[in-house]
């Protein structure tokens, strides 16, 4: 099978590379490739390696009957299976689907204080008591985020290198339109992103026929999944309103205006009561939550309502294989993604924004049409983004700009499919170029 290279490799060599490293938890959604990019670390990097995966083979939940101390779970994992061998210095502890067994966690202080094995956990969000592991392990693990392939990893796995997107950077850098060539490429791809979402198991099967073939089953299966933990995590919580919830987002994405109304969703519901709902379904690394800002200024963190938000999926994938059918045939012969009033440009904007490392806010004035799709923006500067899904006058992006009213604002960004261009202090860039905003934004500052 197939491997697709994956940021969180780079990360693993420099965390391997520490001398001071403490052991790791990689958390993230269901299949978004947590497991096999941990084990090919593992096994091209420690001679032996110690798979302990809590679903399939629950005995080992019983390795801590003698306590949390380094010994005694060696011990017992010896007695269950006799074969493992643990080197000094060697080995890597694979503890898998933590979210089964989350007191494991507790044994992570005695594993860093030990200092003879690495250990790395990994597990869904779905089922994770959080708050339990990081208040048991707290100063003694290290943790990163995994999701969904974004579209840099999507160039990779179709062959693509770092100097082609060092280029498309460098494009930007200089606001130099990119070539009719370049342009149709880049197009062509990104589209082919859109449709497939950042799932390895859908990319794969892509890459290997060269088709959509199978992709929508693919997509189908993988949120048929995620309903059925769902049903086995959600504890203490109304599973059939977390289930609501996530089988209204993509009805509400296709509305004009795309805030997400609990009052929607079932007659009578409210705000309170569906609150946890979305809480857990954004904990389980299934959306991004984009909250409305009380005003365009900075800073963006507090500067919120947390009762006025969009919902958007973690992956595009998702959206895409909840529209209905005359639109999946619409997007997938025609590839047109302006199906669902431009919701599909605008999720795979707030997608790459999160997989950049951004927290997702919007602003919608009250009182006017004044409305911004997101907001980045740098130490000094607040810079709203606006997602264009046809072309046309950015009224309320110009308005920002040019408004005293908006201090912190000083010059806008537009994403659309255009090319690269510059005029009246708002930068175009095409969608693609998403993903390379914030380096983008980062070098422009330093320059």
């Amino acid at each position: 099978m197939t491997y697709l290279d994956r940021k969180v490799d780079i990360f693993l060599s420099n965390w391997k590379s520490d001398a001071g490293r403490k052991p790791l938890i990689i958390k993230g959604a269901r299949q978004v490739g947590k497991t096999e990019s941990i084990s090919r670390f593992g096994a091209g990097h420690y001679e032996n390696v110690i798979v302990l995966n809590f679903v399939e083979e629950p005995k080992y939940k019983t390795i801590t009957a003698d306590g949390y101390k380094t010994d005694d779970i060696i011990r017992n994992i010896s007695r269950l299976d006799p074969s493992k061998r643990f080197t000094a210095g060697k080995t890597l502890i694979f503890f898998d689907e933590l979210q089964e067994f989350p007191d494991i966690s507790t044994a992570l202080k005695f594993f860093q204080i030990d200092g003879r094995f690495d250990v790395i956990c990994s597990g869904s969000l779905l089922g994770i008591n959080y708050k339990k592991i990081e208040s048991t392990s707290v100063g003694y693990k290290t943790d990163y985020e995994m999701r969904s392939l974004d579209f840099e990893e999507f160039l990779w796995a179709r062959g693509y290198q770092d100097a082609f997107i060092s280029d498309l950077l460098e494009h930007m850098k200089k606001q130099r339109p990119l070539n009719d060539a370049l342009m149709s490429v880049c197009s062509s791809l990104f589209l082919d992103f859109c449709i497939l979402g950042g799932m390895p198991a859908v990319i794969r099967e892509y890459i290997d026929k060269g088709t959509f073939e199978g992709s929508l089953d693919s997509q189908h299966q993988i949120v048929a999944d995620y309903k059925e933990d769902v049903r086995k995590y959600a504890e203490g919580l109304d599973q059939t309103r977390i289930l609501n919830v996530f089988n209204h987002i993509s009805l509400q994405l296709a509305k004009e205006n795309k805030k997400f109304q609990i009052s929607k969703i079932a007659s009578g519901a409210r705000f309170k009561d569906y609150r946890g709902c979305i809480e857990w379904l954004n904990d389980a690394g299934l959306i991004n939550i984009c909250y409305c800002l009380n005003f365009p200024e900075l800073p963006l963190r507090g500067n919120y309502d947390e009762t006025k938000y969009k919902i958007y999926f973690a992956d595009n994938g998702i959206l895409v294989s909840l529209l209905d059918e005359e639109s999946q045939e619409d997007l997938r012969t025609n590839k047109n993604l302006g199906v669902y009033k431009g919701a599909l440009y605008e999720n795979i904007v707030a997608d790459a924004l999160v997989k950049s490392g951004y927290e997702l806010y919007y602003y919608k004035r009250s009182d006017s049409t004044l409305e911004e799709d997101f907001f980045v923006r740098t130490a000094s500067a607040l810079i709203p983004l606006e997602v264009k899904s046809k072309t046309g006058r950015s009224k309320s992006l110009r308005t920002l700009i040019e408004s005293d009213k908006y201090p912190d604002i000083c010059y806008g960004i537009k994403l659309s499919g255009g090319n690269i261009g510059y005029a009246d202090k708002i930068y175009t860039f095409p969608y693609f170029c998403t993903f390379l905003l914030k380096r983008y934004l980062r070098e422009q500052q330093e320059g």
